[in-house]
């Protein structure tokens, strides 16, 4: 997880971003909102049994979404980091190799291999990681919707170069604008997959996304618009240092739920919510995005 240091509503993303909205307030004051929610979800994680890292914010260069480290990396079960292209170009110095470097170095994370697929922006074709790609690590599938965000191109050289099928497809919110990011309209966890499937208009593409997660024996918790403005899609499977499964999301995403749906939830593991509704409405991102997962094998740190 990021720190932020001088959050705000990035103005470089909004015409991509329905979810965003409008600022009503200053910089100064969205990044006062920002900092405490922050906290709380990290502490909410932490006395779940979750292995929190956090690393600050830089001050310079000014990143706004910089709380949202998931779009410029990922971590791999076989030491590989992959490094992402991103569209807004105040975002493109969210990418630390300095982070890289300290799990590496001070906390005894194995890297093998840097794939960096950034060059790619100056073609102007992105992939904004596991924003722009919902990963079925186990199976190896990648879900993406295309998007200004998420071109079939980079999404061709991480499924060659990872050893990923994939399952592409577009969708669209209540108003018919392309949504912008997979992970806010869908997850997949060891057992539970949650879709906004409406959002798929096409038949023929909803039915093969449907019919992908039930042949890897997923039981399919649907969402409606409502949910999926209230971020509901935008939650990810964790496991707590005892094995524990945790599923972490927003209290809104959390409110948004029906009692069954919530049952289903709370029954396949626990779950872990925090409000954090300035940067949702500011950012139009949520929890699944502020978390930068490592799947990176560990060598113990002998002190």
């Amino acid at each position: 997880m990021i720190r932020p240091t001088r959050f705000q509503s990035n103005p470089q993303t909004a015409d991509s971003n329905n979810f965003q909205a409008e600022p009503d307030a200053s910089p100064a004051e969205q990044q006062r909102a920002a900092l405490p929610e922050f906290e709380r979800l990290a502490s909410a994680l932490s006395d779940a049994g979750i292995d929190v890292v956090v690393f600050d914010d830089t001050r310079e260069p000014h990143t706004p979404d910089s709380v949202f480290p998931n779009n410029w990396v990922s971590f791999h079960a076989d030491g590989t980091v992959v490094l992402y292209p991103m569209e807004a170009e105040n975002r493109r110095g969210e990418r630390r190799p300095d982070i890289i470097e300290h799990l590496h170095a001070e906390l005894g994370f194995q890297v093998r291999e840097i794939v960096d697929l950034s060059y790619h922006e100056a073609d102007g074709h992105f992939l904004e990681g596991t924003g722009s790609m919902v990963l079925d690590r186990v199976n190896r599938i990648a879900y993406a919707c295309l998007s200004s965000r998420t071109h079939l191109d980079v999404l061709g050289e991480f499924a060659q170069r990872m050893n990923y099928d994939v399952v592409a497809f577009e969708a669209v919110d209540r108003e018919g604008v392309p949504i912008y990011h997979t992970n806010v309209l869908m997850n997949v966890g060891e057992k539970l997959a949650v879709i906004c499937d409406a959002t798929i208009t096409r038949d023929d593409q909803r039915k093969a996304v449907v019919e992908r997660l039930q042949s890897t024996g997923h039981e399919i918790i649907s969402l409606d618009f409502g949910q999926l403005e209230a971020f509901a899609g935008n939650m990810l499977e964790l496991r707590a240092e005892d094995g524990t499964p945790v599923v972490a999301m927003s209290q809104r995403a959390w409110e948004s739920l029906g009692p069954e749906q919530r049952t289903k939830f709370e029954a396949n593991g626990r779950v872990v919510t925090a409000p954090i509704d300035d940067i949702e409405d500011s950012a139009g991102g949520s929890v699944r995005c502020m978390l930068a997962e490592i799947h990176l094998p560990r060598t113990p740190v002998i002190a």
